[in-house]
């Protein structure tokens, strides 16, 4: 299975999760943001980083990259998505997730490992995982509070559509301490916390992030 990892201008953890995709036995893909089609992969992730430099707000010019033209509509007809921390704030302002990231709580950029909690094991990248598994992940972002208004709250608490919170404390201020979320269908994810850094003991707090990157192989094969 082939997996389609984007870089754009910025990106730092496009390798990272190019390893992550080959641990969990696919062949990583790399897409330039410049570039249009998405070369038959079977999921894209968009990768942290601070993509064009976080101008503007985080994301917000990411999303009119060339790439993303092929992106949006291929998410919206069911091809599986990760957003991890800038990705995730590209999804948001390329309207395939709702709500926004705004600065942490007390103005400070946060890099610590924090535990979590799948509230959504049904999603294409958290089938590998049970609901109300906890795990622990890196997270390390600048802006990386969740923010919704509070009907689109009560509708993804209603609809299942929280897939991750911080379990423990809130370390940036997310509403209802929500750390992911993913689209009606399940299949567009995006997170702050990286699960790319903890795919091997080796390098990371634990092996907890591969789940996000099998589940996603099991979701294609199905």
């Amino acid at each position: 299975m082939r997996i389609g990892v984007i870089t754009f201008p910025g990106s730092l953890d496009d390798r990272d999760a190019a390893r992550a995709v080959r641990l969990a036995g696919a062949e990583p893909v790399g897409l330039w943001h410049g570039d249009r089609g998405l070369r038959g992969v079977d999921a894209v992730i968009l990768p942290g980083g601070f993509s064009y430099g976080d101008y503007l707000r985080c994301g917000a010019i990411a999303r009119f990259a060339p790439v993303m033209a092929d992106l949006v509509p291929a998410a919206r007809a069911g091809l599986p998505v990760l957003g991890i921390c800038n990705g995730f704030q590209i999804l948001c302002e390329a309207h395939l997730l709702p709500g926004a990231l705004t600065r942490n709580a007390g103005l400070k950029f946060i890099t610590r490992d924090v535990p979590l909690r799948v509230e959504n094991a049904a999603t294409a990248w958290t089938r590998a995982y049970s609901g109300g598994e906890q795990i622990v992940v890196p997270l390390k972002s600048g802006e990386g509070a969740y923010a919704a208004d509070a009907g689109t709250l009560a509708g993804l608490e209603a609809s299942g559509q929280v897939v991750i919170r911080y379990a423990g404390d809130n370390p940036n201020g997310s509403a209802a301490a929500i750390a992911g979320v993913c689209n009606a269908e399940g299949t567009v994810v995006g997170l702050m916390p990286h699960p790319e850094h903890a795919v091997d003991p080796l390098t990371g707090p634990s092996a907890d992030g591969l789940g996000f990157f099998a589940s996603v192989l099991a979701r294609v094969a199905a």
